[in-house]
Parts: structure tokens; sequence; C-alpha cells
């Protein structure tokens, strides 16, 4: 794949995932997720203008001026650091949750995943500005999954907080 075809790709995957939350935006009834979903539904639409700009770029001069892709999602690292703060904050406080709001979460997951995928393929096989440019699609996309993980951790109640056992009903 070249890096045009790369780009447009990315765009139709960027797109797919923009939907997702636009829908759970639409679909959910728990406030917290609504703030979720509002979140990401805004940084998929800054992905999807940033990778159409870089595609009019590279159509137009042949080459691409990568300019910071920014994020208010904190990087996978930064949310791991903050579990133990969080967990203390919110422990005690249950959350209702409909079989939707999971639905909703574990779709979102599932893009997310297929979605950061792409992106790690792109930087295995790409020269080194398609490899830099879509280096920071994954560090962006591993965010927004330990978000939505954490979400799902939260409103499920199986008794895992960011993929960590909360409690052990053997001990």
């Amino acid at each position: 794949m070249n890096l045009e075809e790369a780009i447009r790709t990315a765009i139709e995957y960027e797109a797919k995932v923009h939907r997702t939350y636009s829908e759970a935006l639409e679909r959910s009834a728990d406030e917290v997720g609504k703030r979720v979903f509002r979140t990401l539904c805004e940084e998929e639409r800054g992905h999807l203008k940033y990778l159409k700009e870089r595609l009019d770029e590279w159509r137009s001069t042949g080459s691409l001026t990568l300019a910071r892709l920014e994020t208010a999602i904190p990087s996978r690292e930064a949310i791991d650091r903050g579990v133990g703060e969080l967990r203390d904050r919110v422990q005690g406080r249950p959350r209702r949750s409909s079989p939707t709001e999971i639905d909703l979460l574990e779709r979102a997951l599932q893009v997310e995943v297929e979605t950061s995928n792409f992106y790690r393929e792109m930087v295995r096989t790409l020269d080194s500005q398609g490899q830099e440019m879509f280096a920071r699609f994954v560090e962006i996309e591993e965010g927004h999954q330990a978000i939505v993980r954490a979400e799902l951790d939260c409103v499920s109640g199986l008794g895992f907080w960011f993929d960590s056992r909360e409690f052990n009903l053997e001990g």
C-alpha cells in the first residue's frame, strides 16, 4: 500500500470510529458515558480533519508536512499511572448501566482495536513519513482504547478496573 492509499484507508477507519461514537452518544443514557463518547467523537472528528488535510497536501505537493496531531486523551502510560488514584475516588460509588451501554462500549472498543491494528501495520510497512505520521495515531488510539476499557470495566461491574481484578472470590 502506498502513502496515498494508506491515508485514504485511514480516513475510512476514522470515519467508522467517528460514526460509532456519534451513534453511542445518541443512544447512551448514562451521563458519564455521554461525556466519554462526546470527547472521543470530537477526537475522531479532529483525526478526520487532519488526515484529509494530509491527503490534500500529498495530492497537491507529493510530500507531507507532519503537523503535530493533538489529543485531549492522555497517553496509555499516563492513564495507567492514574488508575490507583481514580480507583480510590470512585470506589463504593456504583453506576447503573444497561446492556445497551455495555454494547456501545464493546462496539467502540472493537473499532478502536481494528483501527489501531491498521495503524500499526502502516508503521511496519510504510516509509519514514508514513511511519512517523501513523506512529502518532497508534499512541493516540492506545489512549482511546484505555479510556473505553476503563469505562467498560466500570459499567460492567464484573470486578475489573483497567483490566485488573478488583477482588477475588476464592480468597
